[in-house]
């Protein structure tokens, strides 16, 4: 159904300023492409490969040829047999040609992009069941947990926002399938490893910035991170942001800097107001002045959690842009379900269980501050540990809000992968300043939720933060089986009315 030719190609990435060695007359032979791969392990008949990634190595592509790779685009030319593409950007690259190979599918889409530091897997799944009702299920999901390409079959997904060759492949899977939105969180890496490049957003949403993801192999520092996440902007027709977001007075400049239609929300400030009904479920949405979204209205969640009305806030206004009707979004925001997060589980004497991926400094604290506004006589007790390899910057952030928020702060193992985790539980323990907050140490993490449970009182809250349904752990590059948080909590439950 798709194809390119290598002469199709060149011209392509010459009339982008991306092709970096013109080919020669007598190299432009008869090749047809009709599959794109980055990946020599995922190959098909006429294969286009592409060497992408400051890792990428030789035998990769070598391991392509022998498969039957003919010709390869690279920021390298290496000594192969196969014909080389040289272009001055592989990343730019890949997304170009995605594009044009698959017919421009994004064209075909209304395109919603969702960043922010944390809850835009929320906001993703509010945005999708309320268009989902508004538009007879016809709306893709592409988000750190799930994506579907029908609108209503689910698989797990491999990043927060997929390469560019993926991208554009699902895009076209989902227009094929008759979809006519797609819903979609943007990660900063999307744009620092230009995942994202020329794609336009009918409408962006940035919920909220704070330090994350900083390390080495991410973001050297906060300022790239924060300019990453900013791109969106420049990216998007127009707007929807949190405007009690940190940053939000350079966030709101560069909108009226390049006159992009700005949409905002907020507790006390915004184009929208939220006004929380105190330890409910519901909040009332209210236009600061004229309500030309026709959104005002009391709105009801299946979540917990005042933060979530700020992620629902979005959601609501994103709908509302895309024209979706306030009584839709009244009737599908109580029935949103989402995986992993806020899950409630409550022991028999009656002690509060929350499963969720709460897993940087924005999340956890929020997750704690709401645990104790809901009991505030109880005791808190937080079960998290922080991923190897990554996000070093989490550490001592998470350690934070357990000074903040956790009486009980029981550190463990979330996919250390190739670090020794009691190596990350003592630096998170290290950033732990108040002395008031008990810390425990249950590198299992098996032993760390029974742990939590078994400590639980009755006007108690336990939060088990990081993993939320995940049944795999990260060690040494392999994902092993474990229970998961929610099922370990589901048994002990079931253990113990058994008794």
């Amino acid at each position: 159904m798709y194809s390119m030719t290598l002469k199709q190609l060149c011209q392509l990435l010459a009339d982008k300023d991306l092709l970096k060695e013109p080919l020669k007359t007598n190299q432009l032979n008869d090749y047809d492409f009709t599959y794109l791969s980055y990946d020599s392990r995922d190959l098909a008949e006429n294969t286009l490969f592409f060497c992408k990634g400051n890792n990428f190595k030789k035998a990769s592509l070598q391991d392509a040829i022998n498969k039957g790779v003919e010709v390869y685009v690279s920021e390298i030319k290496y000594d192969t047999t196969a014909q080389a593409v040289i272009v001055s950007d592989i990343r730019k690259t890949m997304a170009i040609i995605a594009q044009s190979f698959y017919h421009n599918p994004q064209d075909k889409l209304y395109k919603i992009g969702i960043t922010g530091t944390k809850g835009k897997t929320t906001t993703a799944y509010f945005v999708k069941k309320m268009l989902d009702d508004a538009f007879d299920k016809k709306v893709a999901l592409f988000s750190s947990e799930e994506t579907t390409l029908d609108g209503t079959t689910f698989f797990p997904s491999k990043l927060t926002t997929p390469e560019a060759l993926d991208i554009y492949r699902q895009m076209a899977i989902a227009c094929q399938n008759g979809l006519t939105h797609l819903v979609m969180e943007v990660s900063s890496q999307a744009y620092k490893t230009q995942r994202v490049y020329n794609l336009t957003f009918e409408t962006g949403v940035f919920l909220n910035i704070s330090p994350d993801h900083i390390s080495p192999i991410e973001h050297p520092t906060f300022e790239d991170y924060f300019n990453c996440k900013r791109q969106l902007l420049l990216n998007s027709k127009q707007m929807v942001i949190n405007y009690e977001s940190d940053q939000f007075s350079i966030l709101e400049k560069t909108c009226q800097d390049h006159q992009i239609p700005l949409y905002t929300y907020g507790h006390k400030n915004g184009t929208y107001r939220i006004i929380d009904k105190t330890k409910e479920r519901s909040f009332q949405l209210t236009a600061a002045n004229k309500d030309t979204l026709n959104m005002n209205g009391t709105y009801r969640l299946s979540l917990f959690g005042q933060f979530n009305h700020e992620n629902a806030a979005a959601a609501i206004l994103v709908c509302g842009l895309a024209n979706a009707t306030k009584e839709t979004c009244q009737e599908s925001l109580p029935l949103t379900q989402i995986p992993g997060r806020m899950n409630l589980l409550e022991k028999t004497n009656g002690a509060y269980i929350f499963v969720d991926y709460a897993h940087n400094y924005l999340s956890i604290h929020s997750i704690g501050q709401f645990a104790h506004e809901l009991r505030p006589n109880g005791r808190t007790i937080i079960v998290t540990g922080s991923a190897g390899g990554k996000a070093i910057s989490r550490r001592p952030d998470i350690g934070k809000a357990l000074s903040e928020c956790a009486d009980i702060a029981i550190l463990t193992s979330d996919d250390p992968d190739f670090e020794d985790p009691a190596d990350i539980a003592a630096e998170i323990k290290a950033a732990i300043t108040n002395p008031k907050v008990e810390i425990q140490s249950a590198l299992d993490r098996t032993s760390a939720v029974t742990s939590a449970f078994n400590q639980a009182q009755a006007n108690d809250t336990v939060i088990i933060a990081g993993k939320g349904i995940e049944k795999m752990m990260k060690y040494k590059g392999k994902e092993l089986p474990y229970e998961g948080d929610f099922h370990i909590v589901k048994r002990l439950i079931n253990e113990e009315e058994k008794k």
